[in-house]
């Protein structure tokens, strides 16, 4: 699309700025959207696939789009048990190489101008670790003013991804003022359960934006209307900290009838008013606020078995030679750095007291040894 502009001097020149939607195919976009998608999975058949015709399947993908023609491929359904059961929607290598294009390009710099700050999930140097720093600064300046005499309200989404209303969220997306991104959007979420016009696949990275940006207007009453100075949410988890139960109940009856009524969604039975001292569960932690004003961040007890859990599947993969040494070492060291988040030291040194690596006997010598068992 080209513009003119009046430059000093009496100049006047056109200047070409893209549309939203010609963003995400143009062809720069999408080779570093590309390289994105790839990175840590080169080693994936269907990534090798992809790059042994690197250069049309990228030309194929940005005419499709061009032309609008583009469509995406049926997902991939599968498992995980980390740490509940969930399904995850996966698509192909080229439609994540999409993805990534008009996340990147599209949805981060349009959502990071809406959301709150303390809107934490997925988003550039946030996250995990400083929803947590956040929620223990907040218990700090909390104690300052008020000492332990107040409330947390918890509030938790009952199966989130699934229950977001198709229509309710395109209505949310009404404002971008491209024509062509907004269907292309659109299309993106009826490619999901378009019969029931519910959820969103979790394996869309898109998904993750459209989440965040899902309860933003809970936010803003949280925010702005209520005036909640110490509020924090990760995606559907929300905690928010007052000095005043009441203030707090007006508040949730609020934010439940919007949820239900407006976004056709509804709280599950995590989501309660407790008093401070009895500490809050957020992101797998458990955190106190101490008479003396020191807050405590510990594992929950689910977390621990998990832990352990993961500790022995490494032991069993050692010793019949799926894992070696430098692999476990890598993934254990993620895992601790998050340990280290929390108050974990006594759990840490009595679980590795009991870690010890041992190799499975070879074939000849597990023979000579049922030969001689004295040996």
């Amino acid at each position: 699309m080209a513009v003119e502009k009046l430059f000093p001097g009496g100049e006047i020149r056109s200047i070409v700025r893209m549309t939203e939607y010609e963003k995400i195919y143009q062809f720069e976009n999408l080779y570093r959207a590309y390289k994105m998608s790839a990175r840590s999975k080169r080693s994936k058949n269907e990534v090798v696939e992809f790059e042994l015709n690197l250069a049309n399947n990228l030309w194929r993908l940005h005419d499709a789009l061009e032309r609008k023609q583009y469509h995406l491929s049926a997902y991939h359904r599968f498992m995980i048990y980390d740490p509940k059961e969930r399904e995850i929607q996966a698509l192909s290598f080229g439609d994540r190489v999409v993805q990534h294009c008009l996340c990147d390009n599209v949805l981060k710099p349009y959502f990071e101008k809406r959301l709150i700050y303390d809107c934490a999930a997925c988003r550039e140097n946030k996250g995990t670790h400083f929803a947590m720093d956040r929620l223990s600064g907040f218990m700090h300046e909390f104690y300052k003013e008020h000492g332990t005499a107040g409330y947390f309200l918890k509030c938790d989404v009952r199966k989130y991804f699934n229950s977001i209303d198709h229509a309710a969220l395109k209505y949310l997306l009404r404002r971008f003022l491209d024509r062509d991104i907004k269907a292309f959007l659109y299309q993106i979420i009826d490619s999901f359960n378009g019969d029931t016009g519910r959820g969103l696949p979790m394996g869309n990275q898109s998904s993750q934006w459209f989440a965040l940006y899902y309860l933003d207007r809970i936010d803003r009453i949280i925010k702005e209307k209520y005036k909640i100075k110490y509020y924090t949410r990760y995606m559907d988890d929300l905690v928010l900290l007052h000095e005043d139960k009441a203030h707090l109940q007006a508040c949730l009856a609020e934010i439940t009838a919007v949820a239900e009524e407006t976004l056709k969604i509804e709280f599950n039975e995590k989501t309660q008013i407790f008093p401070v001292s009895a500490g809050v569960d957020y992101l797998g932690w458990r955190f106190y606020l101490t008479d003396s004003g020191k807050v405590i961040r510990r594992l929950r007890t689910s977390n621990k078995r998990r832990f352990k859990r993961r500790l022995k599947a490494f032991q069993e993969k050692y010793r019949s030679g799926e894992m070696d040494y430098e692999a476990i070492s890598r993934s254990l060291a993620s895992y601790v750095g998050h340990l280290q988040h929390g108050h974990t030291w006594k759990l840490q040194t009595k679980v590795y007291e009991k870690f010890v690596l041992t190799k499975a006997p070879k074939r000849g010598e597990q023979e000579k040894l049922q030969e001689n068992p004295c040996n």
